[in-house]
């Protein structure tokens, strides 16, 4: 994390050597050489164009973000390959946050927080590398905006917010980690690394299913977490190890989240649940390369909003917890999310239609220091998906996917070495309907497994 603020001495030290350079320069011209002079003022030039300077003498402004990059080799039992892109699980990226004070209790800042993403790995498939969304945003080699907003924040009182930002649910079960995993490999990791692959059934695909598919929510298809939007949010202050959020957006999108991390005699507990509601479908985008839906929570339905109406309604929510044993770094993080799509009219009649999707999972691990590096986390995780429908695509799907990782700080670099392997398989249903659509084929459909191991770096500045 970098804080541009010029220190007194280094003043004081350039100062000098301003107001030394002319003596300087008459002694250098009295012996005939000013070749050092010369050389002596263009480095102090540089130095003045190099030097981050503030927007006011009011707001101290700090720059910081990480480079995420990794390596993919994946397996689908047909193909395999290597891809290297941006670790999507946690985009690289970098923020500008300001902050003044206005006296001794309150503040006021701004962050302004921009995603940066060569290949992004939650948009290639067994085709293509390159991302081939309908959103410039999500293409390769692309910037995309994740956070504006503006603040107000007391000790006392707490922070309200107003622009882009995190929703109260926002990682809501990924947060309740607070081990090395979290930084690599959160719980919606496993349906990141899944990308935008193609599904198959004895070697052949399954018209254009994808896991995303398979795999139902509205934050990287994970229930029970929340997303990115423009609202009001605020945060208490934490109190005996609690503290609580709340968001609210336009067209009605909102949620509450609790939280509480605390040390019971040996371990230390972490506990976050939460609970959100749209009656947004997001706004059809008409572009060049054809139509996408951005905004609102795409609940049932990704491409189009047509289905999300003309009554719309989306809900998520769940739990996270972690247990870590101090003394000996032992630790069980696990939770349960869910997530819901209720409409009337949306479908021809006679359309099977399942609403709700569970997930819950388990990730054991040890992390401690075991070198002169920094800490080491050795992992293991289980995750459920019992999937409703995709519209037009499945009627239901179940995944059951398999991880064994490990995490490495250096922290004299602050930085952290990764891999992680990831097995995933399951079923999906399907009817007339998804059938006639080129969707899943009636009945149950068994899903060859899919591997992937990723091998990647996250370091911080």
């Amino acid at each position: 994390m970098l804080t541009y603020r010029r220190s007194p001495l280094a003043t004081l030290f350039l100062g000098a050597l301003i107001f030394a350079l002319p003596a300087w320069h008459a002694t250098a011209r009295a012996d005939g050489s000013d070749t050092c002079c010369a050389d002596l003022e263009a480095r102090i030039a540089e130095l003045e164009e190099t030097t981050a300077r503030k927007g006011n003498r009011k707001v101290s402004v700090t720059v910081s973000g990480w480079a995420n990059e990794a390596i993919f080799s994946w397996d689908d039992g047909v193909e395999r390959n290597t891809y290297i892109g941006t670790n999507a699980v946690e985009q690289s990226r970098f923020r500008f946050v300001g902050e003044a004070k206005i006296n001794a209790d309150w503040s006021a800042g701004y962050i302004l927080e921009v995603g940066v993403q060569g290949h992004p790995s939650n948009q290639w498939d067994q085709e293509n590398i390159s991302s081939e969304h309908k959103l410039a945003s999500n293409r390769e080699f692309a910037l995309n905006l994740r956070k504006s907003n503006w603040y107000f924040k007391s000790k006392k009182y707490g922070q309200a917010a107003v622009g882009l930002n995190a929703m109260a649910t926002y990682h809501l079960l990924d947060d309740a980690d607070p081990t090395l995993t979290r930084n690599v490999n959160d719980i919606e990791g496993a349906a990141v690394f899944l990308g935008a692959f193609k599904l198959r059934h004895n070697g052949a695909f399954i018209g254009g299913l994808r896991w995303t598919d398979a795999l139902r929510g509205i934050a990287n298809s994970t229930p029970g977490d929340g997303l990115r939007r423009d609202v009001v949010r605020y945060d208490t202050p934490e109190w005996h190890g609690f503290s609580a959020a709340a968001s609210i957006g336009e067209t009605y999108l909102g949620d509450v989240m609790a939280n509480y991390k605390g040390d019971i005699g040996d371990y230390t507990l972490v506990v976050r649940g939460g609970y959100g509601l749209s009656n947004d479908p997001g706004t059809m985008l008409s572009a060049p390369e054809g139509t996408s839906v951005v905004g609102g929570t795409a609940c049932i339905s990704g491409s189009t909003t047509v289905t999300s109406k003309p009554d719309f309604h989306c809900r998520w929510g769940g739990v996270g917890s972690t247990i870590m044993h101090n003394p000996t770094g032992l630790f069980l993080y696990g939770g349960w999310g869910r997530f819901s799509a209720s409409t009337e009219h949306a479908f021809p009649a006679g359309t099977e239609f399942i609403s709700t999707s569970n997930m819950f999972f388990l990730q054991p691990g040890i992390e401690r220091q075991w070198n002169s590096l920094g800490k080491t986390n050795i992992f293991g995780e289980y995750r459920r998906d019992d999937s409703g429908s995709a519209a037009g695509k499945t009627v239901s799907a179940n995944v059951d996917t398999w991880q064994l990782g490990a995490v490495q700080k250096i922290d004299a670099a602050d930085m952290l070495v990764y891999v992680v392997y990831q097995n995933s398989s399951g079923d999906v249903f399907g009817n007339e309907v998804t059938e006639k659509a080129k969707g899943a084929p009636a009945g149950k459909t068994s899903l060859d497994p899919f591997q992937i191991v990723v091998v990647g770096s996250k370091i911080n500045f």
